[in-house]
């Protein structure tokens, strides 16, 4: 486990609201001297009185168009569909999410339409039912449904923003984050052509952003990463194939020839499941391999440490399922001697907010996918916007939650469709 976040001052009263009294909701989960930390989820809140209690769910399906088409191995895009969701207590508090998924099943199962489903059907009843004290204990809600981390990640992640809300402490300081700002990468798509991506990592190197993460495919791997190195020699720069490679001869030979122009990481280039393989080519080349669809639980992480598939784990809170799980995460990995990094799903502010407090956690030495909200969208969800300043995003720990105040009336302008759910009378 990283050290335990200091104790926070006093919580100050909201204007126009009593504060709950309630034990510290981000308290660290509880450990045991000499023994491994128990799982929260077996262990039910013991003060029902302290409870959180939740008067709504609401979501929102919220469309924004990109600035910049982006293509990966599978597909392009020129806009993103993500639902935001919203609880509310008693109290008047609210805390924000957001369910990252992608439109389509090229990533992962989930789809934004499946997502739409799983909360209406069975998460945002399941919330609304469960008691919990702190926000490690509210994934109780969704122990029995297997699956569907994306959709699991957006409850989630309201669930630490309201805990954190109600407390008057910021979401880097409750999960123990220590750093000031993140250090922030840019992830850029594949071009039509190689003159087309140096003219975009041009633009963003001159906006200040240190690191630089290339997509790459059968067909489009060895020509642009020699062209940007041969460009860029200082460059930190590493690529990202999303499992387009399999082990035949010719994807092997072009991977291999990767290793010869100094990568930070070459990241998931077979398929999630194919961890034999991933370990079998580390093996053979001197960059590090990264994993990223292959790690959605820490069994799974567990794995592929024991087969030393890779040396570096693409930390991603939607992939993970929440913040919970993606804070153990980072903890195992470190602990078992791999680097991490903060990765993202071109979130909106709310969700990119919860990765810039991610990324604050000691163990996230690389740099991070938490580029400032500007580099994909024109107008944002939140208030003030995620800005990058010299290639690194501040981290707001003087403000509670997520740091950033969430444009409600925007976010219902552009809605899509709505849901709404409310315990009964």
């Amino acid at each position: 486990m990283s050290p335990d976040p200091a104790t926070p001052e006093p919580a100050s009263q909201k204007p126009g609201s009593q504060k709950p009294e309630s034990p510290d909701p981000t308290a660290p989960e509880p450990t045991t001297q000499g023994a491994k930390a128990p799982d929260p989820r077996s262990q039910a809140p013991t003060n029902d009185s302290a409870a959180v209690p939740l008067v709504g769910v609401e979501a929102f399906r919220v469309r924004l168009p990109l600035v910049h088409e982006f293509e990966t191995s599978s597909h392009r895009k020129s806009y993103l569909e993500h639902i935001l969701v919203r609880l509310e207590d008693t109290a008047g508090f609210v805390g924000w999410g957001e369910i990252a998924s992608p439109s389509d099943p090229f990533y992962s199962a989930e789809t934004v339409d499946t997502c739409w489903w799983m909360l209406a059907t069975h998460l945002a009843p399941a919330v609304l039912a469960h008691r919990w004290t702190t926000p490690w204990e509210a994934d109780l809600a969704w122990a029995r449904i297997r699956g569907h981390n994306f959709a699991k990640a957006g409850f989630d992640m309201a669930c630490w923003d309201l805990a954190c809300r109600r407390e008057d402490m910021s979401l880097a300081s409750a999960l123990g984050g220590t750093r000031t700002s993140a250090p922030a990468g840019v992830s850029l798509g594949i071009e039509p052509t190689v003159d087309d991506l140096l003219a975009q990592v041009s633009h963003h190197l001159d906006d200040g952003y240190r690191r630089i993460k290339l997509k790459i495919a059968p067909g489009w791997d060895t020509e642009p990463v020699r062209a940007v190195r041969g460009t860029y020699p200082d460059l930190a720069l590493q690529v990202d194939a999303n499992g387009a490679y399999d082990e035949d001869p010719v994807h092997l030979n072009a991977l291999q020839a990767l290793d010869a122009y100094d990568l930070l990481l070459i990241e998931q280039p077979f398929a999630p499941g194919a961890l034999a393989a991933h370990a079998r080519l580390q093996a053979r080349l001197d960059t590090a391999l990264c994993l990223d669809e292959s790690i959605d639980d820490l069994d799974q992480l567990d794995t592929a440490m024991a087969l030393d598939a890779a040396k570096i784990l693409n930390i991603k809170v939607s992939r993970m399922g929440g913040i919970t799980p993606a804070r153990r995460a980072h903890d195992r990995a470190v602990a078992g001697g791999w680097q991490v990094w903060c990765g993202g799903m071109h979130e909106f502010g709310i969700g990119r907010a919860a990765n810039v407090a991610l990324a604050s956690l000691p163990g996230f030495a690389l740099p991070s996918d938490v580029s400032g909200s500007d580099k994909y969208y024109t107008q944002d969800v939140v208030d003030p916007p995620i800005r990058a300043y010299d290639g690194e995003v501040p981290v707001p720990l003087d403000r509670p939650g997520l740091g950033h105040d969430v444009d409600e009336d925007l976010i219902r302008s552009l809605a899509g469709d709505t849901f709404t759910l409310r315990p009964p009378p």
